[in-house]
């Protein structure tokens, strides 16, 4: 490789980290090895975490297109009938909770 210095280069360096080794007590060296894999552990777990759970989840918006020559009555009576349709659904959530309690025996 040609970014290393002329006398080392990967193998060279890997053979050396090996006669090092190689010269350490058993204990230094099974310590050693564990010390890596935790550290790998944790790297790991952190690029695995990262990835899981960062999309936003796709949100749907509904966008009414209404004709610019609309009138005032017009858009008054589609106020009128968005807030009856708004009050008809808070009513029907009400009974709704209103039976929820009576079977959960909630006064």
């Amino acid at each position: 490789m040609s970014f290393f210095p002329r006398p080392s280069g990967p193998t060279a360096a890997l053979r050396d980290l090996l006669a090092f080794m190689r010269q350490r007590s058993r204990e230094q060296v099974i310590g050693a090895c564990l010390a890596l894999l935790i550290t790998a552990i944790i790297v790991i777990e952190f690029v695995v975490d990262s990835k899981m759970g960062t999309a936003p989840e796709p949100e749907v918006v509904d966008v009414d297109l209404y004709s610019p020559k609309r009138t005032d009555a017009q858009i008054a009576a589609d106020q009128k009938k968005d807030q009856a349709a708004k009050q008809a659904a808070e009513k029907e959530q009400q009974r709704q909770m209103k039976q929820l309690a009576k079977q959960l025996g909630i006064d």
